[in-house]
């Protein structure tokens, strides 16, 4: 189920995560909720690989795929980590992250995006069920996940504890039924005063909600999972409703390139950026720069861009495809 629109809704997200962490923009998580839409494409794109392949198949390329470049981050995390004294780690969590590893003293910011691949993996898991669950129950099936968001909410806020595996498949269930719903036909199928009704209503909840619930960062919606929850939702049920017949890079040669090495790097892009960041910051610091915005962002796509020609083959080799070095590498050998 390639799709040249799904590849280029998922370039822009990788991109705005890039832009939130390095600039630190509270607004343009409200702009443009991108973890909720890389779960819903993620959803749809594995409801389709079930509905092709036997779901042994289907799990063990997904892992095949995911897993690589984990290790490849975590052969340079757990030496650093232990070379600074940190105890405490288990190597099987790094191995197969159904739980995040211990990550702690300077690299726990670098290292805190291992959420997503562990959520990733639960999702992926439960697929099989919750593909089953969907199709059988529509309705009560997208109702669930925001239904225990509230109560994971409630329990929280009066002094619980919840597990961040539950809090995470709560916060983005919704997304990820509805990437079932897009690949069922379901979303289409919808006329367009349902589908108005049911996107306005999610919409207007979410921006009342996130108006009125500002946490310490202001409008960020990481602070807020039932305004992050309701917003993601309607955002997703917009992009999938506009989702394009033909493919709309096709007569746009550059653009479907760089989309097109985005998604051969997504994984690498997001699992580094972190670093990118640290080492931009520390690197100014040693030099004494005071960088402005501008600067300081160049400064992190170089260092990022410097850290996906050196381990990005790995997802080359991880999806069994070619290894391709950047351009710029190729030149140079040339």
């Amino acid at each position: 189920m390639r799709s040249g629109y799904f590849d280029l809704l998922r370039a822009a997200a990788i991109t705005r995560v890039v832009l939130y962490h390095s600039m630190g923009w509270a607004w343009i998580t409200v702009a443009f909720p991108a973890m909720g839409l890389m779960f819903a494409l993620a959803g749809a794109l594995t409801a389709a690989s079930l509905d092709r392949a036997p779901t042994g198949t289907v799990l063990a390329r997904r892992l095949r795929r995911l897993l690589p470049p984990v290790w490849a981050l975590a052969a340079v995390a757990v030496p650093v980590m232990l070379l600074a004294g940190e105890s405490g780690w288990s190597l099987a969590w790094w191995l197969l992250p159904l739980r995040d590893p211990h990550i702690a003293g300077r690299l726990a910011p670098a290292l805190s995006m291992i959420w997503y691949i562990r959520a990733y993996l639960w999702f992926m898991l439960l697929s099989p069920l919750l593909l089953r669950a969907f199709r059988r129950y529509p309705v009560p099936a997208l109702l669930t996940p925001f239904t225990l968001l509230v109560a994971c909410t409630v329990l929280g806020a009066r002094g619980g504890s919840v597990p961040p595996e539950l809090g995470d498949l709560t916060l983005y269930g919704t997304c990820w039924l509805l990437g079932f719903a897009h690949h069922d036909g379901r979303l289409r199928a919808l006329g367009t005063r349902a589908f108005a009704a049911v996107a306005g209503v999610l919409a207007v909840a979410g921006l009342c909600w996130i108006a009125t619930h500002p946490g310490p960062r202001g409008f960020d919606l990481n602070d807020d999972p039932i305004g992050n929850a309701l917003w993601s939702a309607a955002l997703v049920l917009l992009m999938f409703r506009l989702a394009p017949r033909r493919d709309p890079l096709r007569h746009r040669p550059r653009l479907a390139g760089i989309v097109s090495y985005l998604n051969r790097r997504a994984m690498t892009v997001y699992l580094w950026h972190q670093f990118a960041i640290l080492a931009a910051v520390a690197l100014a610091a040693a030099v004494g720069a005071a960088l402005d915005r501008a600067e300081f962002l160049a400064l992190v796509v170089v260092l990022l861009a410097v850290a996906v020609a050196l381990v990005g083959w790995v997802e080359d080799v991880a999806a069994r495809r070619p290894v391709r070095a950047p351009r710029l590498l190729r030149a140079a050998r040339a």
